[in-house]
């Protein structure tokens, strides 16, 4: 039987590729990792600049608890089994009214995780994520059709690190996912998404566990770290990474840019130039 999901649910993100909304947590307690967040970035701006928007998990305790939250991890659980790792976050946030979006994309592109099926990406809100601020769109069913071919922009105001679009996307079927405070979706490393500009006057801020993973899954571009979340580990396919120890501890810092740099190799892989993120 599932832990936190309906049969539904679990059925629905197979035929679909992706599940929206889960509630995790009240808008409240959501409120609080948010303020978390923000005294944080008042406190250590130099921390969240280009790469450093990425595995603020190793660094950043409550950012940590996060990733190992039970109400989150029941529900992984529920979809891709018992034994857990977490690849790695990203924090997504769109300031207000700025031109900033994601192109049509499919995660596992340029990720370098094999077999990709076997993981799950969760983006959990801590403010509002409705269309007006640029919340994620889906093309349903697109996990179905394997890996679309990419076109590398390096677009300015594209999110992505290259800018990586996927062309002729139909877009007859999209679905917004859009969320409050406290809920999460989760998507396929293969489903088409993206989302449009924040045209709002508010902040949109998404935690993304990107991505929670069987341990039998592979890094086939360069060994890189991952955290033990749940049950076995029989393969010891990547680096064991501790969890963060504080806020901002010199040696979790390092860890978490070192992890960084290995990032940069992998999704730059073959890449004509590179970005700071």
């Amino acid at each position: 039987m599932p832990n936190v999901l309906t049969q539904d649910q679990i059925e629905t993100y197979k035929r679909d590729g992706f599940l929206s909304p889960v509630t995790v947590m009240s808008p409240e307690e959501a409120g609080e990792f948010r303020k978390a967040l923000e005294d944080a970035e008042a406190k250590w701006p130099e921390a969240f600049e280009g790469a450093g928007r990425n595995n603020s998990h190793l660094n950043l305790k409550f950012m940590d608890e996060l990733v190992h939250d039970t109400r989150i991890v029941d529900a992984v659980e529920d979809l891709i089994g018992p034994n857990l790792l977490a690849y790695g976050t990203v924090l997504f946030i769109k300031e207000p009214n700025t031109p900033g979006f994601v192109s049509w994309h499919q995660d596992a592109t340029y990720m370098g995780l094999t077999p990709y099926a076997e993981a799950t990406t969760v983006w959990l809100a801590l403010s509002e994520s409705n269309r007006e601020t640029g919340c994620m769109r889906m093309v349903p069913g697109s996990h179905k059709d394997g890996i679309r071919s990419h076109v590398d922009t390096f677009a300015e105001t594209n999110i992505l690190t290259r800018g990586q679009d996927i062309q002729n996307v139909d877009e007859s079927g999209i679905v917004d996912l859009e969320l409050v405070p406290g809920q999460m979706s989760f998507h396929h490393m293969a489903v088409i998404h993206g989302s449009q500009p924040n045209l709002s006057d508010k902040r949109r801020i998404g935690f993304v566990i990107q991505c929670y993973m069987k341990p039998e899954v592979s890094q086939k571009i360069k060994p890189v770290y991952a955290q033990h979340v749940r049950g076995d580990d029989p393969y010891g396919n990547f680096l064991a990474t501790p969890r963060a120890s504080g806020n901002m501890v010199p040696e979790d810092v390092a860890r978490r840019d070192h992890c960084n740099e290995i990032w940069s190799d992998i999704l730059y892989h073959g890449a004509e130039k590179r970005r700071d993120y």
